[in-house]
């Protein structure tokens, strides 16, 4: 008997074939439909409908650093605002290797198989050096981007705190106005500027190992203090046992941390995202939080708190964007670059000079 290939993703949506896909006019009438720019109106429209491609576009507009871009993306969240805030957010982190991309994948087709629209916006991490990115979160949960109650939007991080692409906050509402109501958002790591994710989430997840040193760096760093729940992965086979000392270690951490705002005892779960296994308990965890933290009205004033946050941080964005693209300070800043490179001057001295230019 011939083995059966597994399909990619681009060979399994239905009525596609590769044929039609290299097919010479398919490709000139999908340039033509890519050209052709909506309206505003009709967006905002199609969005609410739950249309991917119309998602798909506003997103981009909204991630877009082309000013002209940004009043129809304004006018767009504007538009699809009075859908939004209907979803739990979860922001999902953990150091590279943990599994961040299979524990999504496992969670979103439990999610989706009991009726949950699932978005994830998952963080790539951004080269310092040539700005790109690899987007591969996509090839890594083959089996949910072929959910119809699924959508996965891979995002560049940029120069963003914490690895959290610039628009991630306005692209949420944009997935909650579109009838997605579980919006994940996987980080690019652990580390100090992680509160950027704990700012825009309802439920934050800290996904740790066992046996390699993890449960030390994860109390050492302080982000135990942001979690909400911190699930032991890849606790299976050789590794079962690990994974529980593990789970023993980290509720002892835990206990020596002050009481969380929410009045909420974060939990320490063993799971394993490979064979699926812990998975619905974790869920039935965040469901609990979230019943929690709405009895006591602490979820409705956290997401005030984040609201008021964001806006300052806006702010910050706008203003820094606003003085570095003035033509002046752009040559300004050339002519100081090369003084500090020629040790005629200090990064300190340049900087007030540079701000005296400011207009």
């Amino acid at each position: 008997m011939t083995k059966k290939s597994k399909s990619s993703t681009l060979q399994n949506k239905e009525g596609v074939s590769q044929s039609e896909i290299t097919n010479a006019s398919s490709i000139t009438k999908i340039q033509q439909k890519r050209k052709a720019k909506p309206t505003t109106q009709k967006l905002v429209s199609d969005i609410i409908k739950g249309n991917i491609t119309a998602l798909s576009r506003a997103i981009t507009l909204v991630e877009s650093s082309n000013p002209k871009h940004l009043k129809q993306a304004n006018d767009i969240i504007k538009g699809c605002l009075q859908y939004a805030n209907a979803s739990i957010r979860i922001g999902i982190t953990g150091v590279p290797g943990v599994g961040k991309s299979t524990f999504i994948e496992a969670f979103g087709i439990h999610l989706t198989s009991i009726g949950k629209k699932v978005a994830v916006l998952a963080i790539d991490p951004s080269s310092s050096l040539s700005k790109g990115s690899i987007l591969g979160d996509k090839t890594r949960m083959e089996d949910l981007v072929k959910n119809e109650n699924a959508f996965i939007r891979p995002s560049p991080s940029g120069s963003s705190l914490g690895g959290v692409a610039r628009k991630t906050r306005e692209t949420i509402i944009l997935c909650e106005a579109a009838g997605f109501d579980t919006i994940m958002i996987e980080t690019v790591g652990v580390g100090q500027s992680e509160t950027a994710v704990h700012s825009m989430v309802d439920f934050f997840l800290l996904l740790k190992l066992a046996g390699a040193g993890d449960e030390l760096q994860g109390i050492k760093r302080g982000i135990i203090e942001m979690a909400d729940a911190i699930a032991i992965n890849k606790a299976d086979g050789d590794n079962l046992k690990a994974a529980k000392l593990a789970k023993v270690e980290f509720n002892r951490a835990l206990h020596l941390y002050p009481q969380k705002d929410s009045e909420w005892q974060p939990k320490v779960m063993l799971c394993s995202a490979l064979k699926q296994e812990g998975i619905k308990d974790l869920w039935k965890v965040i469901q609990s939080y979230i019943e929690h933290s709405k009895a006591n009205n602490y979820f409705e004033h956290n997401r005030k708190e984040q609201n008021k946050f964001w806006l300052l941080q806006t702010i910050e964005d706008r203003l820094k964007s606003d003085f570095f693209n003035q033509p002046k300070i752009k040559d300004a800043l050339k002519l100081q670059l090369q003084l500090i490179e020629d040790d005629k001057t200090t990064p300190f001295v340049a900087a007030e000079y540079l701000l005296s230019l400011k207009s």
